[in-house]
């Protein structure tokens, strides 16, 4: 029988980084019952594979999700490999393009290694919502959608704001909702848990619950975590995001880079610290050292305490010391890749002009994703070659010149030590 903590300290843990809770009251009769009887609540919290890898925002449902399994409940991950076909609409402005069978079962794969990570995979359920949806038949899909009126559809905001902007809807996003709905059924949840965009469809599994003769699910959203930015919802597309799967080098340091502010809401969102652990780092910690204790607990996470210690101590030396790291990897372009001013003749222009932004989105450099991008790091002054700080776009070399000539490149946190080669490989 397991040994639950006491409801008071288990609400406290649940609530920290929590954003809403539908209803407190319920969750702590469930909370009571469960210790009661000694059954573990069923606790719930789908995802979508519908992309390759998660990041730190991923993470905030799934920490949650550990908390509850810390205290002795019973908790479930559930793989929306049917839903994820159907495409979430939530925040979206026009209709998702659903995923194929193959993608879907792809990116499954990959959430499962990643997610135990966190979470205990001896105590976690792993589930898939093709279970039981690839039995329903239409008829079974008919008795679900009646369960439902397009007025309260319509309610849902981003539903609301299309119907408004007369931008189509189209029918199977209307039975998003119902699915993500009926996953609560099926599992029985007690708990379900989801981001504050999702509180529409976890609010419909109560609702379908109650309409199958069920305990309503109590509802619990977690916020939605910033990027990088500080601004935006952390997200891959935003360029924006820490991936869970990234080098432990490249996760401390992006970490690093993490506003005093920001580096306190990752604390609260994306650690197992307690609210009054994360009071007393304020008042005790520096902001810095705050800021690299948090950067080694999250590598360590996901990486190991070992190599947590070795990014934290490599950081410190590249870039608080400023000292150039001894290991930089060498890559090797030729003159003419990077050329400025130069028709392509055997006379090499005086001074060997080359475009910096073209030198930092050569495939080989890979410094920046596009030139577009190495011209935003020029104006904010993170580019530099040999410890200069770079602002123009033409760099001379030198003149005279003798090739191959070697640099030391620094983007932000990155280097590289560029080989260029003199004209077509000479």
């Amino acid at each position: 029988m397991p040994n639950f903590p006491p409801v008071d300290e288990q609400l406290a843990y649940i609530k920290k980084g929590s954003a809403e809770i539908i209803r407190e009251a319920e969750l702590r009769e469930k909370l009571e019952n469960s210790r009661n009887t000694g059954k573990p609540l069923r606790v719930k919290a789908g995802f979508d594979p519908t992309a390759p890898d998660l990041h730190l925002g991923h993470t905030v449902l799934i920490r949650k999700l550990k908390h509850f399994q810390d205290m002795g409940h019973t908790v479930i991950f559930l793989i929306g490999d049917f839903t994820g076909m159907i495409g979430d609409p939530t925040g979206r402005s026009a209709t998702r393009k659903p995923l194929s069978r193959e993608e879907i079962e792809k990116n499954a794969e990959t959430y499962k290694a990643q997610v135990f990570k966190i979470l205990d995979a001896q105590k976690t359920v792993i589930d898939f919502n093709s279970r039981w949806f690839s039995k329903f038949s239409a008829e079974d899909f008919v008795r679900l959608a009646a369960k439902y009126t397009v007025s309260q559809m319509l309610e849902r905001e981003d539903f609301h704001q299309r119907f408004k902007e007369e931008k189509p809807i189209a029918v199977h996003e209307l039975l998003y909702p119902l699915a993500q709905g009926y996953d609560s059924v099926a599992l029985e949840a007690d708990v379900e848990l989801g981001g504050t965009d999702q509180k529409f469809n976890l609010l419909v599994g109560r609702e379908l619950q109650r309409a199958y003769g069920q305990p309503s699910q109590v509802v619990l959203t977690t916020p939605i975590v910033e990027g990088l930015d500080g601004v935006q919802k952390m997200s891959k597309s935003l360029n924006n995001a820490i991936g869970i799967a990234e080098p432990k080098d490249q996760m401390f340091a992006k970490i690093m880079r993490v506003s005093d502010d920001m580096m306190w809401r990752y604390y609260e969102l994306l650690t197992d610290l307690s609210a009054s652990e994360i009071n007393d780092l304020k008042k005790s910690e520096h902001p810095m050292e705050a800021k690299l204790a948090l950067a080694a607990r999250i590598v360590g996470d996901f990486h190991s305490s070992e190599a947590a210690n070795q990014a934290r101590e490599r950081w410190v030396v590249q870039f608080q010391h400023r000292q150039v790291p001894e290991d930089i990897e060498m890559c090797h372009v030729n003159y003419e890749e990077i050329a400025a001013n130069w028709n392509g003749s055997a006379q090499i222009p005086d001074g060997s002009p080359i475009k910096v932004d073209k030198l930092l989105a050569n495939p080989k450099v890979a410094l920046v994703k596009s030139t577009t991008e190495g011209s935003r790091k020029r104006n904010e002054k993170a580019v530099e070659f040999d410890s200069l700080v770079i602002t123009d776009p033409i760099y001379q070399l030198g003149d005279p010149l003798k090739f191959p000539y070697t640099i030391t490149v620094r983007v932000g946190r990155q280097y590289k030590k560029v080989h260029i080669r003199g004209a077509f490989g000479s």
